[in-house]
């Protein structure tokens, strides 16, 4: 590749996160351009080709169309459902196309490693969209960890507060709500970003998991009295329920981008036709204690690394503020903080009079985003790599990701099993 040139990308899954990626190419056109689409959707294939001014020729219903076809571009955005992963990425690497993929990698750590071996043998790179690397409040924490400013990492623990709103719309009423549905457990779905971090921090590979949590209040026994099946239907206690659609997609406007068709591409419906929508037909218009959900909404893995080194991941679902928090305790002084906040503190021992420690406070760039605005640095990451820069310490390369997903799969047995879980190395 030409590094004066702008890399080309195919969009794969013209969804919310694919767009959200894509659209550095409309911010930097000299350095990405999107040249294509791939989607089942003739309506989404239609409008993301009128965004993008793509042609007709390159806007494909399936991988199989485009792989049977010569190359059309450098790279593909790779943003479909979790269990499509692995069977549209391989062809795709096949064909020759390098590859920014969505999370989790694969819905099992047998097809994550059939990934991994079909990239190596093509000499095809992979990036995933682990974003939180990018996240200018993790990236400065792994780079005072680097400094060996807190010594040798002892323990890491680390909690993902999941808002109710957000549980409700992605987990209970969502795409991600059942492992028969997506294939993906909630903890890879919402937390695989947690335990990269936790690995990418602490740089072994771990070695054995423990993991506990269930589905303990969004099931019919727990609905209360008076809750019907849908919020605007059939619901006594719609107006004081903090779980209303109405409250949530209507009033306050939040989550469009799942709840209405193609929101993300700018078809929004009037407020009639909004109500009509949760009413009806809509997945989203139900009371949250009947739904069809069976993933946890709360869950803990314990976590031990090759070198000793231990860490905890709590996931919370359901909480009254979404945050994600990071404590790292090592030899020499710690690191805490919450994403959220903007800033993080580095302590040290001080054994002088009158202290017992000191502490510095960090502050970081936030953004208002869930991800703390790792997206577009991502996707400027993925371009430098294949023009053939030195990745950054943030490289979120397949093979660099690995190790929190081996913890993702090892934790969900474990709950399931209820015993701890061996991990074996796989370099």
């Amino acid at each position: 590749m030409n590094p004066n040139n702008p890399i080309t990308a195919v969009i794969v899954g013209a969804g919310h996160r694919s767009l959200i990626y894509a659209s550095y190419a409309q911010t930097h056109p000299d350095q990405l351009q999107i040249v294509g689409v791939v989607d089942p959707d003739p309506i989404r294939r239609k409008l993301t080709a009128k965004q993008f001014d793509l042609q007709d020729t390159n806007c494909f219903e399936s991988v199989e169309q485009l792989v049977s076809k010569p190359k059309i571009a450098d790279a593909v955005i790779n943003g479909t459902m979790d269990d499509q992963h692995v069977e549209t990425t391989i062809p795709l690497l096949q064909a020759g196309y390098d590859v920014l993929l969505e999370k989790p990698i694969a819905t099992s750590e047998e097809s994550m490693l059939k990934l991994y071996q079909v990239a190596k043998e093509n000499k095809r790179t992979v990036m995933i969209c682990h974003v939180l690397r990018y996240a200018p409040f993790y990236k400065a924490i792994r780079e005072v960890v680097a400094t060996g400013r807190i010594g040798e990492i002892i323990n890491v623990q680390a909690a993902e507060h999941v808002s109710y709103h957000h549980m409700a719309v992605a987990y209970i009423r969502g795409k991600w709500n059942s492992m028969e549905t997506c294939k993906s457990s909630m903890l890879m779905s919402k937390c695989c970003h947690d335990l990269d971090v936790i690995s990418w921090m602490i740089g072994e590979q771990p070695s054995k998991v423990s993991s506990f949590g269930s589905l303990m209040h969004f099931k019919p026994e727990k609905a209360p009295e008076g809750a019907g099946f849908r919020c605007l239907v059939d619901c006594k206690i719609e107006e004081t329920c903090a779980y209303s659609a109405r409250k949530h997609y209507i009033d306050q406007r939040r989550w469009g981008i799942y709840v209405w068709d193609n929101n993300h591409l700018g078809v929004t419906p009037t407020e009639e036709e909004k109500l009509d929508i949760l009413k009806t037909s809509s997945p989203y218009g139900r009371c949250v204690w009947h739904c069809d959900n069976d993933v946890v909404d709360h869950q803990s893995v314990v976590m031990e690394f090759e070198n000793g080194c231990t860490a905890t991941h709590n996931m919370i679902g359901a909480t009254s503020r979404p945050c994600r928090n990071i404590h790292i305790i090592g030899t020499k002084g710690e690191i805490q903080g919450v994403l959220e906040d903007g800033y993080f503190v580095v302590r040290h021992p001080d054994a002088t009079v009158g202290h017992e420690y000191s502490e510095e406070r960090v502050a970081v760039i936030v953004t208002n985003d869930s991800h703390g605005g790792g997206d577009l640095l991502l996707v400027e990451d993925f371009i430098k790599v294949l023009q053939g820069e030195t990745p950054s310490i943030s490289s979120t390369s397949l093979e660099k990701s690995i190790h929190g997903h081996q913890i993702g799969f090892a934790a969900e047995h474990s709950r399931l099993e209820n015993k701890t879980k061996v991990i074996s190395a796989i370099f």
